[in-house]
């Protein structure tokens, strides 16, 4: 392969980024072929292989793009010199998550990841979506049990429940909406179910 410059070859990899996204949605994942991708992007498999050892690389660097850790969510919603209250951050990160997910390409990504993935010897997708979760959890748990030292949970609410009731929840939700955009306004449906999750599991004024 003849020398590029770091621009080239990055554009290049991200091109074959984009041509995955495509092939993945519209094949699944076990079906689609690393010669099919390099198709899609107009290169040959030579390219891809240049990029990425395997379609499991890929895969991951697909997914690496959209990703959305909740401690990088939380993040995004912090302010350092005033941070929030440790409920108040957890609901601004899903509002942000659910904002995140209806851009274009990680709503691809995402149907993907949920609705694409069958079993396949390439990519240990059963694994992949329990590490995924176990950081959502670890994460949520933290806050939930800071917010209850703090007092700012409801008398009868334990937090790893609550953690568990919020993951299936924003878990279905976007199961459902990513296999029909069609059925409900995300924006619209999506905030209601977390500002009612968040309102009734904090502590009410008055409560001992």
């Amino acid at each position: 392969m003849p020398k590029r410059t770091k621009a080239e070859a990055e554009a290049t990899r991200e091109a074959l980024l984009d041509a995955a996204e495509i092939v993945f949605l519209e094949r699944g994942v076990s079906r689609a072929s690393l010669e099919q991708i390099a198709r899609q992007a107009g290169m040959t498999r030579g390219a891809v292989y240049w990029h990425f050892k395997n379609k499991s690389d890929l895969f991951h660097a697909m997914l690496d793009r959209v990703k959305m850790p909740l401690r990088q969510l939380l993040d995004d919603v912090e302010d350092p010199e005033r941070p929030h209250a440790p409920l108040t951050s957890l609901r601004l990160a899903c509002l942000h998550a659910l904002e995140r997910l209806q851009r274009p390409r990680s709503q691809r990504v995402h149907t993907i990841l949920f609705h694409r993935c069958e079993s396949s010897g390439d990519i240990d997708m059963l694994g992949l979506q329990s590490h995924l979760a176990q950081e959502c959890y670890d994460t949520m748990v933290e806050r939930l049990e800071q917010a209850q030292r703090d007092g700012a949970l409801g008398k009868d609410v334990n937090p790893e429940i609550a953690c568990r009731m919020l993951m299936s929840m924003f878990g279905g939700l976007m199961h459902d909406w990513l296999r029909d955009p069609t059925q409900y306004a995300l924006d619209e449906t999506g905030p209601r179910m977390i500002e009612t999750f968040f309102t009734r599991i904090a502590h009410l004024p008055g409560e001992r």
